[in-house]
């Protein structure tokens, strides 16, 4: 019986009778270590105590195995990996549109949405359409690009600078590092 543990099957954990190497590193259920015995003897202990023998480290030099409730581990596993799906942060790109010929309260518009997109903490890709006859005025039209991230260089580094990618020019902006406010109380207290 296959239970799935994102992104692993705990089927794939060897237990028990499945263990099938000379020698394993053997850690107790309170994590004591027990040291290396052959896997026979490990079992045997596990058995002892009425627990399971799961190999947690297989790659390791011997593979570690740990005697516990396999139904308990898997648990506490399957609860591990849902919290940190949960404290995971996705992180999106937006994206803002205008053309090379953008009016000056336009461009305040367009930087003040922007500047709410990376206030929560997504990234910021800013594009410059060109259409018909702009293409030949491309050196031109660089600049705006530049005074729009200048604009919000104070919340904003650039991810990746300016490129032309077909008829469109773009620049992805990204929100500089949150420093914590912890850390300057304690040196204002020093």
């Amino acid at each position: 019986m296959d239970y799935y543990s994102g992104g692993k099957t705990i089927s794939e954990l060897l237990i028990n009778e499945q263990i099938r190497v000379p020698e394993v590193r053997v850690i107790s259920e309170n994590g004591e270590q027990l040291g290396i015995m052959t896997s026979e003897e490990a079992l045997r202990k596990a058995e002892e105590q009425e627990l399971d023998l799961i190999m947690i480290a297989p790659t390791a030099k011997p593979p570690v195995c740990r005697i516990v409730d396999y139904n308990k581990y898997r648990y506490e596993q399957s609860r591990r990996e849902k919290d940190a799906k949960k404290k995971q942060k996705v992180v999106e790109v937006k994206e803002i549109r205008f053309s090379p010929n953008i009016d000056t309260n336009d461009l305040n518009t367009k930087s003040n949405n922007a500047r709410k997109f990376l206030e929560k903490g997504n990234r910021v890709k800013v594009t410059l359409r060109f259409r018909g006859r702009e293409m030949a005025h491309i050196n031109q039209t660089k600049g705006v690009l530049d005074e729009f991230a200048d604009t919000l260089k104070d919340i904003a580094n650039v991810d990746k600078p300016a490129k032309m990618e077909g008829r469109n020019m773009s620049i992805v902006l990204a929100p500089k590092p949150q420093k914590d406010a912890g850390k300057k109380n304690r040196s204002e207290e020093a």
